[in-house]
C-alpha cells in the first residue's frame, strides 16, 4: 500500500475483519465530503493491549503529521470516549455507529458518541472493494447478544442487528463485479444472523441463498463462528457447497468446562469436539482454526492441560492465542483468584507452540496435491482450505489459479503454476 500523501485522508485500522470493512466505508464517507489531511485511527478494544497499541499510534501520527485532524473511532473509542479525548493528540472521538456515516466527518463535535445499546437497525453500506487486498470483506451483522465474562466488546457494539438479504447480495455482486474471487463473511456473531429480521433466517439459509443469488462468486469463506449456534442449515450447505470454502474458525476459547462455565460460553469441551469431527465427516478436508485464552482467572494447571489437550483431540491447526487480559467493566476482571502474567504468558507460549507444531504438520500433508490458490500480493495466495502458498512463477494479486502443492518452507507451502487445461506444471 503506497505511503498517503501529508494532506490526504488516512486510515489506520486495528482489530478484526469489521473494522477493516468499516475503514472502507469510512474512506468512502471520506471522499464524499472531500476531506483532506485528516488522519482516522480505528481502535480495538478486545484487549488492553490493542488499545494500548492504539494510543502509541495516536502519538506517533501527531508526531508524523503535526498540521492533521486526528479522529479516533472503534470500539476502544467507543467505550472510552472521554480518554481518548484527553489526549492532547487527539482532535475529535466519535463512536462506532456514527463512523459510518459520510456527515459525521463534515461535523466538529470534538466528542461524538451516542449510546450504542440504542442502535435497533443495521443501515447497508456500500462498498466497491478492499485497498490492497484480494478477498472482500462483507458485514452481514453487527453487535452481540451474549455477555461472555472477558469481553468488552458489547458494549463497544452494542446488541446483534442483521443486514438484510438483498442488501447482502447487492454487495457481493457489486464487489464481484469489481474483480473480487471471494468474499468474506464478517460481524460480531455471524451465528446469530437473522435472529432479529422478519421470519428470523439462519445463517446457513442467507448463506444458501446468496450463493444461489451470486453464481459468478467463486468463493465464499466465512469467519469466526460460535460452535454452539451451529443450525442445520449451515451444515448442510458445508456438506453440499463447494463453494463454501473448508476452512473453519471457531470462537472457543478455552477446552476446560469450568473455564468455559467461568467464562459464560455455552458450549462444553465435548460439544466443540463433537462438532468438529461432524463437520470432517460432511466435509473431509475440513481445516479448523481457534480462538483461545490463556490464563482465565482460577485456571489450573490441570485445567490449562485441558486446553492444550483438546488442540489434538479436535485437529486444530490454526491457533490464534491471547494470554488473558483484564478488561475494567467486565465480571472476570473482578474474579479474585487472577492467574499471575508471567504463567499466562508462559501458557500462551505453549499454546501457540502446539498450534505451530499442527500447523507444520499440515503443510507437511499438502505436498503434491492440487489446490485453487488465490493470490493475495507478491506471489502468496492461500488455498481454499486457508493454506498459504507461495508460488514460484510471477502472478497478478487477485488471481484465482491451479498449483502443485510442493515442500513446506519457512511457514508457507512452495506451489507450481498448473496449466488450466492440461493441469500440467508451467515451466
Amino acid at each position: 500500500m503506497s505511503t498517503p500523501s501529508r494532506n490526504s485522508p488516512e486510515i489506520v485500522t486495528f482489530g478484526c475483519r469489521l473494522n477493516t470493512f468499516e475503514s472502507e466505508v469510512m474512506r468512502d464517507a471520506l471522499d464524499q465530503v472531500g476531506a483532506s489531511d485528516v488522519v482516522v485511527v480505528n481502535t480495538c478494544a478486545v484487549t488492553a493491549e490493542a488499545e494500548r497499541q492504539a494510543r502509541q499510534a495516536i502519538r506517533r501520527l501527531r508526531r508524523d503529521r503535526p498540521e492533521a485532524e486526528i479522529i479516533v473511532t472503534g470500539c476502544a473509542a467507543q467505550i472510552d470516549p472521554t480518554g481518548f479525548s484527553t489526549m492532547p493528540e487527539v482532535d475529535r472521538v466519535v463512536g462506532n455507529a456514527e463512523k459510518l456515516k459520510a456527515e459525521t466527518f463534515a461535523a466538529q463535535d470534538p466528542i461524538l458518541v451516542e449510546d450504542i445499546m440504542a442502535v435497533q437497525e443495521m443501515a447497508p453500506h456500500m462498498v466497491s472493494g478492499l485497498e490492497g487486498r484480494s478477498r472482500a470483506f462483507v458485514q452481514v451483522q453487527n453487535g452481540c447478544d451474549h455477555r461472555c465474562t472477558f469481553c468488552i466488546i458489547p458494549y463497544g457494539r452494542g446488541n446483534s442487528r442483521s443486514q438484510p438479504m438483498g442488501a447482502i447480495v447487492d454487495q457481493v455482486k457489486k464487489l464481484v463485479a469489481n474483480g473480487y474471487k471471494e468474499a468474506v463473511i464478517t460481524g460480531v456473531d455471524i451465528t446469530s444472523y437473522g435472529s432479529d429480521l422478519p421470519g428470523q433466517p439462519s445463517l446457513g439459509q442467507m448463506i444458501r441463498r446468496l450463493l444461489k443469488a451470486v453464481p459468478e462468486l467463486p468463493r465464499l469463506r466465512l469467519s469466526s463462528i460460535d460452535c454452539i449456534e451451529m443450525d442445520e442449515d449451515l451444515l448442510k450447505v458445508i456438506a453440499e457447497e463447494d463453494r463454501l470454502m473448508p476452512y473453519f474458525h471457531l470462537s472457543l476459547q478455552a477446552g476446560d468446562d469450568m473455564i468455559l462455565k467461568r467464562m459464560k460460553r455455552r458450549h462444553s469441551r465435548s460439544e466443540a469436539i463433537t462438532l468438529v469431527h461432524r463437520i470432517r465427516d460432511l466435509r473431509p478436508e475440513a481445516v479448523f482454526g481457534a480462538d483461545l485464552i490463556a490464563g482465565f482467572p482460577t485456571e489450573t494447571d490441570a485445567m490449562f492441560e485441558n486446553t492444550a489437550a483438546m488442540v489434538g483431540e479436535a485437529g486444530l491447526t490454526l491457533l490464534h492465542v491471547f494470554p488473558y487480559s483484564e478488561r475494567p467493566g467486565t465480571p472476570a476482571a473482578r474474579i479474585p483468584n487472577q492467574v499471575p502474567g508471567p504463567v499466562r504468558k508462559e501458557r500462551a507460549a505453549h499454546l501457540r507452540a502446539l498450534g505451530t507444531e499442527a500447523e507444520a504438520r499440515h503443510l507437511a500433508s499438502r505436498e503434491g496435491q492440487n489446490a485453487m490458490v488465490l493470490i493475495e500480493r507478491q506471489g502468496v495466495g492461500r488455498t481454499e482450505d486457508f493454506t498459504p502458498v507461495r508460488l514460484s512463477t510471477p502472478i497478478d494479486d487477485g488471481a484465482l489459479v491451479p498449483v502443485r502443492l510442493g515442500q513446506a518452507k519457512d511457514g508457507l507451502v512452495e506451489g507450481t503454476l498448473l496449466d488450466m487445461s492440461s493441469q500440467k506444471q508451467v515451466a
